[in-house]
């Protein structure tokens, strides 16, 4: 046998064994991808705001717990999220100014013993619309909703959402819920109240807590750079007594917003991040701050599909 012809033999051989390799054998498997949140429509979350303050001008003017303003805005979050397919649960909150229910949503799929909550309060003070307090969070969270709905991404974890009765008396709806439904299948509750504030700051409760981490890298990735928050007090309270980690996004409600903060975020130094802070100016559009809002909406859309979706 001439030395040519060995030496293509032994080729082809060497190519047939390399063919009958598994390809596991003989490459990594691609990393699993990282499913990025969409960017949530600021246009749906402020039609939400609209919506929220049509309501409070049909009912005296606001939407605070007991009255029907309240009842109508549940009505408005409820049939919404049905219609979107949500499974959702009207609870009476028995301990709640006119006995006022809690919306709570829960996205089908994931695993149901590692859920991630996100809420909202979506009453008001008698005093107004509530608009910024908090219609802004309740709109952002209803947005987010309807973009997770919408894109229908496979879950790693369930989602569950919520809209708070009677806050503004003491956190009773959320306080109701920990006490009657429990909190065993929680692995994080996420808060926002007050995302639209017409001087904004941007605030994280737990900044350097690890479930504050996707806020933090969302407005850190804007150039943002959040600071600890230090106005109290809201939802998540009642889910940090019960054992619950938690994080909370604000865009600020009476304190006064500092030179070193004007100069990093914009707005006006020495006045309050909410002027109108529960007063009867707190209406839309006059007092929602629309690039706030957008921001701390995405914030939220980034949270809920790093810690949830496949």
């Amino acid at each position: 046998m001439s030395r040519p012809r060995f030496i293509a033999i032994g080729t082809a051989v060497a190519a047939l064994m390399l063919a009958l390799v598994p390809a596991s054998a003989t490459a990594e498997p691609p990393p699993p991808t990282v499913v990025a949140a969409p960017d949530v429509d600021i246009n749906g979350v402020l039609d939400h705001v609209s919506q929220f303050q049509s309501i409070a001008a049909a009912n005296g003017g606001n939407r605070a717990s007991g009255t029907p303003g309240y009842d109508r805005s549940a009505d408005y979050v409820a049939d919404t999220l049905t219609a979107a397919g949500f499974s959702v649960t009207r609870q009476a909150c028995t301990t709640c100014n006119g006995q006022d229910e809690n919306i709570i949503a829960d996205w089908p799929g994931g695993d149901t013993a590692n859920t991630v909550m996100v809420g909202a309060h979506l009453d008001g003070v008698r005093y107004g619309p509530g608009i910024n307090d908090n219609a802004s969070g309740s709109a952002a969270l209803l947005e987010v909703a309807l973009t997770l709905a919408a894109a229908d991404p496979v879950m790693s974890k369930h989602v569950r959402f919520a809209w708070w009765a009677d806050e503004e008396s003491g956190l009773r709806g959320s306080n109701y819920y920990v006490r009657t439904t429990g909190v065993s299948d929680i692995e994080v509750y996420l808060n926002l109240d007050m995302v639209g504030s017409p001087n904004a700051g941007y605030f994280i409760d737990n900044l350097a807590g690890s479930y504050s981490t996707p806020f933090r890298d969302y407005l850190d990735g804007q150039g943002l750079a959040p600071e600890e928050m230090t106005e109290c007090c809201s939802d998540d309270g009642p889910f940090r007594n019960a054992g619950v980690p938690t994080s909370f996004l604000s865009t600020g409600a009476s304190k006064v917003k500092t030179s070193a903060q004007a100069a990093k975020w914009g707005g006006t130094a020495g006045r309050s991040y909410d002027p109108c802070y529960h007063s009867s100016c707190d209406s839309y559009p006059g007092n929602i701050n629309t690039t706030a809002l957008d921001h701390m909406t995405d914030a939220t859309a980034h949270a809920v599909w790093e810690f949830a979706v496949q």
